[in-house]
């Protein structure tokens, strides 16, 4: 157990390092994270999209691309597309879910090794790693656009951009605005604006549902688990979106008082938080039970410990706004009945 719980460790060192990196090196670094796969996290606002594209909302409804159309990239690139594509390769899982969420699969004719959700994705041939992604294998598919996101390389990008691959990295600031940006730039590539109109509205609705409910309720500690063990304890500080939405959802993040991604065990056992979150695919409950310091903590103790898909909160997409509200009934309970 102690092996596992240290190469998890190791790996959510390195992933934050790579998030931490990419937000000082132009801000590219952003909201499409999974801690132990290399998937994505937070930056900047990118460049507004151009006129014609579908702002975050009703405004796409009824609406169809027309082509060629220009968006502007969270590398700040104008990318044109002439035709609507119908190759399409996905080098992010977040963007993966949110081509299946926009009714647009049939598109797909690649995705990373990373990309789990939804099931069916695993029916389409993988080109790879998110960060270091087969460059052959994407040429010899000959997408119409590979579309990217978070914690992509300029070097990757250099490389296909050499082989007259064309190419989108989007994300949003890590925030719902953020994840309502990326889910309408790429409908607007795919001429799916209002199944991406829909898509958003419905998340606004779920968001301003959650919020009303737990307005002016009691607001308990919780801890969200990112790794723990003989590499260091991690969390979501206050600078975070999970951070953020901890908040919303009726709770205090019994981190607030440090910004990133370390925390300190002492830290944590002085503040005896109320609740835990963790990731249900990590089993890190079960091991909570015996380690070092957790196990002391009354919300283990007591069995106060909430196993959630932590790809829900992670991955800049579709699944946020329940994300948020599974959080909000766990910790919530009687406003939801």
């Amino acid at each position: 157990m102690k092996k596992t719980v240290r190469m998890v460790s190791i790996l959510l060192v390195l992933m934050l390092v790579l998030t931490a990196c990419g937000q000082s090196a132009g801000n590219k670094g952003n909201g499409d994270t999974d801690a132990n796969k290399g998937t994505e996290a937070p930056a900047e606002t990118p460049a507004a999209s151009p006129e014609g594209s579908p702002e975050a909302g009703s405004a796409g409804k009824g609406k169809s691309t027309t082509y060629p159309v220009t968006i502007t990239d969270s590398f700040g690139r104008e990318v044109t597309v002439d035709e609507e594509p119908q190759k399409v390769i996905s080098l992010s899982p977040a963007i993966t879910e949110i081509v299946f969420a926009l009714g647009q699969e049939g598109k797909l004719i690649g995705r990373t090794d990373y990309c789990d959700y939804p099931q069916e994705a695993a029916e389409i041939e993988s080109v790879g790693d998110l960060m270091d992604p087969n460059i052959e294998k994407i040429v010899e598919l000959e997408p119409d656009i590979v579309i990217a996101s978070a914690h992509f390389q300029e070097e990757v990008l250099q490389k296909l951009e050499e082989s007259d691959v064309k190419v989108a990295v989007l994300y949003g600031e890590e925030s719902f605005e953020g994840a309502y940006e990326a889910i309408g730039k790429v409908g607007n590539l795919l001429n799916a604006q209002e199944a991406a109109s829909g898509i958003i509205d419905d998340m606004k609705t779920t968001v301003a549902d959650v919020k009303q409910r737990v307005e002016g309720k009691e607001k308990p500690g919780i801890y969200y688990v990112v790794g723990f063990g003989e590499m260091g304890d991690y969390t979501a500080g206050k600078n975070t979106f999970i951070g953020q939405l901890i908040e919303m959802a009726g709770a205090k993040n019994a981190a607030d008082d440090v910004e990133g991604w370390s925390y300190s065990l002492e830290k944590l056992l002085e503040k005896n938080p109320d609740y835990l979150i963790c990731s249900k695919s990590d089993n890190h409950k079960e091991q909570l039970r015996t380690a070092n310091g957790y196990k002391d903590l009354d919300a283990v103790k007591n069995d106060r410990v909430y196993e959630i898909d932590k790809n829900m909160l992670e991955r800049q997409g579709p699944r946020l706004a329940e994300g948020l509200k599974e959080i909000a009934k766990y910790i919530h309970p009687d406003v939801f009945e």
